[in-house]
């Protein structure tokens, strides 16, 4: 920015010794004005990030560890004000943008949720960007960026993409005399399994329905539905769709009647159920690849771990995965027309999204990187089991719930306990879900 305006001023300058006698030199007060203001962009800055890698993220670390990198290298300071990615998160984040409070560099979904922010003109797009910063995001495809569904563009840069599989504690299942299953597990042999083992006295599922019940709704509606059907929102409860929505719920319902997830299911925490996992008192758990970091983090042994496919029921194989490039990092627009910040929020994002760096978070191959991830010396077993895992994917379809508006799946998700429970049922829940429309 700072060349541009001494462009500007040099053609201005230049222009004037043309068409005039003499040049005349700036008054003092405006070059004093000018000076401060070049000072004023060189010094260092502080700039608000916020993120979902917040909590018990397995990512934390690697976050952490690449921003201080940066402050390190640049001077300036990273003001964190992550948490952890659920509606409440996301409420949050819609808050402060309307009162003026928002961050300077927002890590957040690139679907739907983020149409408000892109409507508004609250964050900047790649091509904006790149009108000052040419090479901003280049080591990145363009064509899986995410782009926004609001108007077409692109606004945040990935680190890296998700898949969602199904986490096993093997020594569980050793335990309880059941094979660790592999890419070709079917519900019914799932369900027979659960029995088994919930007749050891251990929980098969570890799962908060208050909590965090959308990964297993996303695998029991596509059970149900295809690869080419999955991010399709149903009108109503009735239609082809809703009928999907409405199986997939029901089959949560069998879970939890059979006794499947822990007793406190519909009360207690995300984090409260997945240490299940880790004190070997369960033995499935669906998550997203983000959690192989808390395995490392949490395990007794890595090895007493693996993820594989979900297991499959009608017409879709097991090996069909859901997954996609869903977050990146945002310039907002805040932070943009702030002369000290822009380049600080630039180069952030930019020293966030190097391929070392995104070769770093989780053992994902889903990534917008132009050359890949870089392969790690020191891959354990159960990062091997991802990498496998999403290799042998037959396909891959995006979460539907990202097709909702953050009030209608808020709303979806805090009834799915009660589905299970029978205080609903699964079409009252659709429809009232479908009803809300801001």
């Amino acid at each position: 920015m700072k060349r541009v305006i001494a462009l500007v001023l040099t053609m201005a300058l230049s222009g004037a010794m043309l068409v005039g006698c003499q040049s005349t030199p700036a008054p003092a007060a405006s070059q004093a004005a000018s000076q401060a203001a070049s000072s004023e962009a060189a010094k260092p800055v502080e700039i608000t990030v916020v993120t979902s890698y917040g909590g018990d993220d397995g990512n934390r670390a690697n976050y952490e560890s690449a921003y201080k990198a940066y402050e390190t290298a640049t001077g300036n300071t990273v003001k964190d004000a992550s948490g952890t990615s659920n509606e409440e998160w996301k409420s949050k984040i819609m808050a402060d943008f309307e009162t003026g409070a928002e961050p300077d560099v927002l890590f957040y979904f690139n679907g739907v949720d983020a149409n408000k922010l892109v409507q508004g003109g609250k964050v900047v797009s790649i091509d904006e960007i790149r009108k000052t910063y040419p090479d901003y995001a280049s080591n990145m495809r363009d064509d899986l960026l995410g782009a926004s569904p609001a108007d077409g563009k692109n606004y945040s840069v990935p680190v890296n993409g998700y898949w969602e599989g199904l986490f096993i504690n093997k020594k569980v299942l050793k335990d309880c005399g059941v094979e660790v299953p592999g890419a070709d597990y079917t519900w019914d042999q799932f369900l027979k399994d659960c029995e088994t083992i919930k007749s050891k006295g251990i929980t098969p599922i570890a799962c908060s329905l208050q909590e965090v019940p959308h990964y297993w709704f996303e695998y029991c509606v596509f059970n149900h539905g295809t690869l080419a059907t999955h991010t399709k929102l149903p009108a109503s409860s009735t239609d082809e769709i809703g009928k999907v929505w409405t199986d997939g719920l029901n089959d949560i319902k069998t879970l939890y009647t059979k006794g499947y997830f822990p007793k406190n299911t519909t009360t207690a925490t995300d984090a409260e159920t997945f240490q299940l996992m880790a004190d070997d008192k369960a033995a499935f758990a669906i998550d997203g690849s983000w959690k192989i970091g808390w395995f490392q983090e949490n395990a007794k042994s890595i090895d007493d771990f693996t993820v594989t496919y979900v297991p499959g029921e009608n017409g879709r194989k097991s090996t069909d995965i859901i997954g996609g490039l869903s977050m990146g990092y945002y310039i907002t627009q805040k932070a943009w027309s702030d002369p000290a910040k822009q380049k600080a929020c630039v180069d952030f994002v930019k020293a966030m999204t190097t391929d070392e760096v995104v070769s770093t978070f989780g053992a994902t191959a889903v990534t917008a990187l132009k050359n890949g991830t870089a392969a790690k010396s020191d891959t354990d077993s159960l990062e091997k089991a991802a990498m496998a895992m999403t290799k042998g994917a037959t396909g891959i379809a995006p979460a539907t719930q990202d097709g909702l508006i953050q009030t209608a799946r808020t709303a979806l998700f805090a009834d799915i306990k009660n589905i299970a429970t029978g205080k609903t049922t699964a079409e009252k829940a659709i429809d009232a879900c479908l009803a809300i429309k801001s």
